[in-house]
């Protein structure tokens, strides 16, 4: 039997769902953040700082090649990360309350620290 609209509006107003969300928020925006200074910091050095970025380090690489190859590993970087992050510290919470909302009943889940109780 699906939740009722009531049950979705307690379930968003729990403490468990307010854990998720910042657990969440606690990564998305910092790493935004942190993603956004660093790729602003490759197309200004880029665009003024061209002796800089013109440097040659080993045959015709140069450091703008190394910086531009840097954005692609850091995206992966940051992929892995999350997908790590998401599996210890959000799928638990979430899976929690989904089966809160399924069952109608209050599920045991997780503490503040994210260890089962």
């Amino acid at each position: 039997m699906p939740a009722s609209a009531e049950r979705y509006l307690e379930v968003q107003n729990s403490d468990e769902f307010t854990r998720l969300r910042h657990r969440l928020r606690s990564f998305i925006f910092p790493t935004t953040v942190a993603f956004i200074v660093w790729y602003s910091l490759y197309v200004l050095l880029s665009a003024y700082a061209r002796d800089f970025m013109s440097i040659k380090l080993i045959g015709n690489i140069n450091v703008a090649l190394i910086f531009g190859l840097l954005q692609f590993v850091s995206t992966f970087v940051i992929a892995w990360y999350y997908s790590r992050y998401a599996a210890q510290k959000l799928d638990p919470l979430a899976d929690d309350l989904y089966k809160e909302l399924e069952n109608g009943e209050k599920v045991a889940g997780t503490t503040a620290d994210g260890s089962a109780h």
